[in-house]
Formats: C-alpha cells, sequence, structure tokens
C-alpha cells in the first residue's frame, strides 16, 4: 500500500503510517530498528532495493530523505516537504517513507527524521553516496548508534579514508570494510592453521580500491609487517599474499566467486570467495549496533607501499 503526501508535515506522515498498517491489518509494530538512507534521487532506486531485501532478515522503519536541489531561484527558498509511504508488500518487512525535502527544511532534515524514529529502536543511518567526512557531527548521523558510509563511491576513496580516520567516532563503520569480512576470515583461519611467523604480506587489487587500502591496513596492523600495494586489473580485491620461511599462503580470485587458497605444504584448494551484493552488506551492519573497533584500527593504520 502507497501513501502520497505532498506539502505535509511529520505528525502527518505518522497518521499516514498508522491508517497504512490499519488498512492492511497489521495495527502492531514489529520492527527492530530505525534505518535512516541519506541519498539523491539518482541513488534512491537501488538504496531502496538494498534496504529492502536486508529487511527480511532484519524488520525495519526505513526513512529515505532526499534532499531535493530546486532550479527556479524562487523554488529554492520555498520549504517544501513531500512523502511517500509504503506499508506491507511495498515495504519489505517494514516499513518505508520516502521523504523528499525542498527548500529551507532540507536544512533541518534532522527536525523532520526525529518524530518518525520508532521509540525506544535503535538507529542506523545510511550515506550510499556523498557521506559527510565527520559523520557523527551530521545532524542526522548524531541521531545514530551506528552510522555507515561507503567510500567506494568516492572520488578519491584513499584520500576520504584519511580523513575519516581523523574523525572516527565509535560507530562509524564503511561497507569498504564490510566488503572485506570473507578475506578477513579466510585470512585469520589460514594463518590459525599455517601456524607460521609471516614476514612480509602484499594485497593485489584494482587502483585506488577503499576495500584493499583497509585490508592492507588491517594486516599491517595485526601482523606487523610492510604490506605491498600492487595494483591490478581487479575487479575489486584480487590476491592476497603472505610469505614466511615456510613459504606462501596465498588467497588468489583473479576473477569469478571461487578462489584458490595456498598453504606451506598442503595443495591448493578451491574456496567460495565472491562479491557480495550491497544488500548481504547491509544486513552484515545492522547485525551489530556497537562499536567496531577492529574497523577503526585499519582506519588509522599507515599507509601502506603501492607497486605495479
Amino acid at each position: 500500500m502507497k501513501i502520497d503526501l505532498t506539502d505535509t508535515t511529520a505528525g502527518k506522515v505518522n497518521k499516514a503510517l498508522v491508517q497504512g498498517r490499519r488498512a492492511i491489518g497489521t495495527p502492531a509494530v514489529g520492527m527492530v530498528l530505525t534505518l535512516v538512507i541519506v541519498t539523491d534521487e539518482e541513488n534512491a532506486y537501488d538504496a531502496l532495493k538494498a534496504a529492502g531485501d536486508a529487511s527480511h532478515e532484519h524488520p525495519s522503519r526505513t526513512l529515505v530523505v532526499i534532499k531535493r536541489v530546486s532550479r527556479s531561484p524562487r523554488d529554492r527558498t520555498a520549504s517544501r516537504l513531500d512523502a511517500e509511504v509504503r506499508v506491507g508488500a511495498d515495504a519489505g518487512t517494514g516499513e518505508t517513507v520516502v521523504l523528499r525535502l525542498y527548500g529551507e527544511v532540507a536544512d533541518h532534515a534532522d527536525s523532520v527524521v526525529l518524530p518518525l524514529l520508532l521509540p525506544d529502536a535503535p538507529v542506523v543511518v545510511w550515506w550510499p553516496v556523498n557521506a559527510p567526512l565527520d559523520p557523527a557531527k551530521d545532524p542526522l548521523g548524531a541521531l545514530a548508534q551506528r552510522r555507515v558510509t561507503d567510500t567506494y563511491s568516492s572520488e578519491q576513496p584513499v584520500r576520504e579514508l584519511s580523513a575519516r580516520a581523523d574523525a572516527y567516532t565509535p560507530g562509524d563503520t564503511d561497507l569498504s570494510w564490510t566488503r572485506i569480512t570473507p578475506w578477513r576470515s579466510m585470512l585469520a583461519a589460514a594463518l590459525d592453521q599455517a601456524g607460521v611467523e609471516v614476514t612480509s604480506a602484499a594485497v593485489e587489487a584494482e587502483a585506488d580500491n577503499p576495500s584493499a587500502e583497509l585490508l592492507a591496513r588491517w594486516l599491517q596492523a595485526r601482523l606487523n609487517v610492510e604490506v605491498d600495494r600492487v595494483v591490478t586489473a581487479g575487479p575489486v580485491v584480487t590476491a592476497v599474499r603472505l610469505g614466511s620461511r615456510a613459504g606462501e599462503i596465498a588467497i588468489d580470485r583473479p576473477k569469478g566467486p571461487l578462489a584458490t587458497l595456498s598453504l606451506p605444504g598442503q595443495p591448493p584448494r578451491t574456496v567460495a570467495l565472491k562479491v557480495r551484493p550491497t544488500s548481504e552488506l547491509v544486513a552484515e551492519e545492522l547485525r551489530r549496533l556497537d562499536a567496531d573497533e577492529m574497523y577503526a584500527v585499519a582506519l588509522r593504520g599507515e599507509g601502506t607501499k603501492e607497486t605495479v
């Protein structure tokens, strides 16, 4: 069910949510959190689809904040809120409200969002694009326990990671870090199995990939070795190689969902290591609401050497 509201208020949006739930016969609220998505019109569809898929694991009230830029000088001063309320099959397993903010109200998005937050429930804010360098000081970010950015969408991702390191606040995280969870898990298991001391390390990936940068910083912090960056054609991270006196530990994924794991003294074996969709990344981040201390360690790690 969809309810369109033009030139409305947060109070009327709340009433529309109640009306929608009653109309479909589900007046009870069974959602576990509020997910606030701050995006533009161009990326709103993909973000909503990812959030809808993630809602099957985490039923939530999803608030999509779109700040519209008016073209005419007269419209720029007109303050208006339009909303689209979705409940039932149109909203996954929760509720969705698309908020389009015009004029001065766009500068006070937090005052619009605040009355729409689920009471006594955690708040997560996600910026698919154009995230602030200091998410915790953003008016919307200040409302949240978790603040999710995606440096992959930045034109200068490595430089943006450095800026985020200076402004890091517990609760911040980035989908570039979430993308390498399988890599980190597999590398930790391989090191435990090999039981060797790592003397050198290299991460192979496409140029300026923020996930590769975070992976290299994480390895450097955990292994206390210099980590080389080797630029390849990609896609994303293609290999990690760890040197030791007993031989090389390597995970090699040149393309496709399968990788080759090599350990000293053992035959290579094939392991699953696919590139995960955004919906899986968002669902993973919604599972935890505490501070990701290891992300902070990787984010603040020293820079790595780069070779081609």
